[in-house]
This record gives C-alpha cells, structure tokens and sequence, in this order.
C-alpha cells in the first residue's frame, strides 16, 4: 500500500504582523507587558487569550482584543515533561484598556475539601 503525505497549510497567527517599536521607552510609558502562551479565541477572531501558566495547575488566563496589542515578543518555548512545546510570548497592551482575567476553580464545598 503507497503511503500518502498530507500537507497542512501553515496558519498564521493574528498577532505576527506586528514590528518592534521604534522606541523602547515609549514602548515602557504607553503600555503594560504580559507574558504566556497566546491561544485564538475560541468564538470571537478580534480577541486573543494568554494562558499564564499553561502546565501549572493552578493557571489563569487573560482575554485582549487585538486591536489593544502594541507590540509582541516572543519568548523561549516551554517544554512538558513528555515533550509537549508551547510557544509563549510578551505581549504589550495599550494602557487604560479593558481586559478580562479568568481565573478557573473547582467548586467544592471548603469543609470537606480541607482534611
């Protein structure tokens, strides 16, 4: 039986286009820094999720829209135990933006929880 390669078409990410600042200090007064793994929204294409922490158990994320996003970096991988790579980047957003911090908990009941 022939073996067959399938080609997947490589899939930009909406927040490569963006170049480095001009000027590093205007960069540091005009915006705020915040690093972790972006991800695509699930639903809404002009907003961006960064996972904080993606291997930790107690993680967090944060959701921008792209049009708040001044510059990007990109940041060393992190690498899983088992091998798992995920990209993790510095992004910068403009200040005096809106920005929505998730944080994801088990509901449980406190007495029983603490043994």
């Amino acid at each position: 039986m022939p073996m067959i390669k399938i080609l997947q078409e490589a899939k930009k990410f909406e927040i490569q286009p963006y170049k480095r600042p001009k000027h590093v200090t205007d960069l540091k007064e005009e915006n705020v820094p915040f690093s972790g793994s972006p991800l695509r929204h699930p639903y809404d294409a002009s907003k961006i999720i960064l996972v904080v922490d993606p291997y930790s158990n107690n993680t967090f994320y944060y959701e921008f829209k792209t049009e708040d996003i001044a510059f990007v970096e990109e940041l060393p991988s992190v690498v899983s135990i088992e091998g798992e790579n995920i990209n993790m980047a510095r992004v910068w957003i403009k200040k005096q933006r809106v920005g929505v911090r998730c944080t994801p908990f088990v509901v449980a009941d406190i007495k029983r929880v603490q043994r």
